[in-house]
C-alpha cells in the first residue's frame, strides 16, 4: 500500500474496525428467508463476496420484528433462534478474513407484500399476510395494505425492537449495525411530511419528524459496543414536492454524528408514487457530496448506478464519499472486486483458492 494506490483500495477505519477496501456490498433484498431465519442461500449469496475480497458487506433489510418484513420472505432478527443461522454467515465470511454488518429494519406501511417475482402488492391473510403499521392510516398506494396509525406504545415497543435485534447481532458476530431509514420504509415514512401526517410529537415539525429515528439510533448506540462503528441509511430526497428533501437531510446528518453514528449511507426515493427521477450513472452521488462537505467529521457512503471501477475511484477522489456501495453489479458479477483492482492496476486480494484466477477487467 502506497500514497499512490488507488483510493478505492486503501483501507478505512472506522473506530476500531478497519476495511480493508473501500468497496461495500450494498444491502439487497433476497426474498428466500423462511419465518424470517437465514438459510444455506444466504450463506452461499453473501460467503460468495468474501471469497471476492470485498471490503464490506451487508446483509439485506433484516426485520425487527414479525410484521416488520417486506415480505414472508425476508430475513428477521426478532426472536434469539434466528441467531445462530446468521452467525454461520458471519463465520464464514470471518473465516475468509472479510467483515461484514447487518441492515436493521421495519418495512412499515411497505410490510405485508409480496417478493417481486411472486406479484404486486398486498398479500392477503389466507397467504401468510398480516396487519401493517406507519405514522398514519395512510397507504403507499391503492394496492398496498392500509396500516394500522401507530400508538405511543406501539412506538416504545418499535424502538425497543431495534434495541433487541442489536443485542442479536452482536451475538451473532457482526461488525457493523446499519439503521435503515430509507426507501419508504417505517422510519422514513415518519421522517417526511408526505407520509407522517401525525399531530403529535412525532409529527409537524423537523424536530418531531426526527425524533423517532434519533430515538432508536441512541438506542442502539446505547447497547452497541462502543469499539463498533454504526451506519445509517437515509434517502436524501422524496424527489417529490413538498417531502423529504436533501437540505433536511443535512441537517439530519449533524443530529446524527453527535448521537454517535459513524457513517451516513446516502440513497433516495422510494417513499411515493408521486416521485420524479431521472436515474443515470451516480445520480445520488451530489447527495453524499453535500453531505460530507457538511459534515467533515461523518463519514459518508454512495450508492446508485456505481458500476465502473474508475467512477467508483472518481466518486472518491472528488472528496464526494468515504465508501462506494455497489449492488445489481454485484449481482451480475460477485468478483466485481477483483476486476477493479485489475482496472485500477491493483494485485486483487482474494482467497488463496482463486488467486490463480489472476482476475483483469
Amino acid at each position: 500500500m502506497s500514497e499512490s494506490t488507488p483510493l478505492l483500495f486503501q483501507p478505512l477505519h472506522l473506530r476500531d474496525l478497519t476495511l480493508p477496501n473501500r468497496v461495500v456490498v450494498s444491502p439487497m433484498c433476497m426474498y428466500s428467508a423462511q419465518n424470517g431465519h437465514a438459510n444455506d442461500f444466504h450463506l452461499v449469496h453473501l460467503g460468495q463476496f468474501a471469497l471476492a475480497g470485498v471490503g464490506l458487506i451487508f446483509t439485506e433489510a433484516t426485520a425487527v420484528s414479525p410484521e416488520g418484513r417486506i415480505s414472508p420472505e425476508d430475513l428477521g432478527l426478532w426472536d434469539d433462534q434466528q441467531i445462530a443461522p446468521l452467525g454461520r454467515v458471519t463465520d464464514f465470511i470471518h473465516a475468509q478474513g472479510g467483515r461484514v454488518g447487518i441492515q436493521l429494519a421495519h418495512a412499515g406501511r411497505k410490510a405485508s407484500t409480496f417478493a417481486p417475482w411472486r406479484g404486486r402488492g398486498a398479500v392477503p391473510p389466507e397467504q401468510g399476510g398480516w396487519e401493517v403499521l406507519g405514522p398514519d392510516t395512510n397507504a403507499f398506494d391503492p394496492s398496498y395494505p392500509a396500516p394500522h396509525a401507530m400508538t405511543t406504545e406501539d412506538i416504545a415497543h418499535l424502538t425497543a425492537a431495534f434495541v433487541a435485534a442489536t443485542r442479536r447481532s452482536e451475538i451473532a458476530g457482526f461488525d457493523t449495525v446499519e439503521v435503515h431509514a430509507a426507501h419508504g420504509y417505517l422510519l422514513h415514512e415518519f421522517l417526511s411530511p408526505l407520509s407522517n401526517t401525525r399531530t403529535d410529537g412525532y409529527g409537524g415539525s423537523f424536530e418531531n419528524r426526527t425524533r423517532l429515528l434519533l430515538e432508536v439510533v441512541r438506542g442502539v448506540r446505547a447497547v452497541w459496543p462502543a469499539h463498533k462503528p454504526l451506519f445509517v441509511r437515509v434517502s436524501a430526497t422524496d424527489w417529490a414536492d413538498g417531502g423529504w428533501d436533501a437540505d433536511q437531510t443535512t441537517q439530519l446528518a449533524g443530529l446524527l454524528l453527535n448521537e454517535g453514528v459513524d457513517v451516513l449511507d446516502v440513497s433516495s426515493g422510494g417513499l411515493t408514487t408521486a416521485q420524479s427521477i431521472t436515474p443515470g450513472p451516480g445520480y445520488q452521488v451530489p447527495f453524499a457530496a453535500q453531505v460530507r462537505a457538511a459534515h467533515p467529521k461523518l463519514h459518508v457512503m454512495a450508492v446508485g448506478m456505481i458500476d465502473r471501477p474508475e467512477q467508483a475511484e472518481g466518486i472518491l477522489q472528488n472528496g464526494d464519499a468515504d465508501l462506494v456501495a455497489i449492488a445489481r453489479a454485484f449481482l451480475g458479477d460477485p468478483h466485481w472486486t477483483q476486476a477493479a483492482a485489475g482496472a485500477l492496476g491493483v494485485p486483487p486480494t482474494v482467497a488463496d483458492q482463486y488467486a490463480r484466477g489472476g482476475r483483469r477487467s
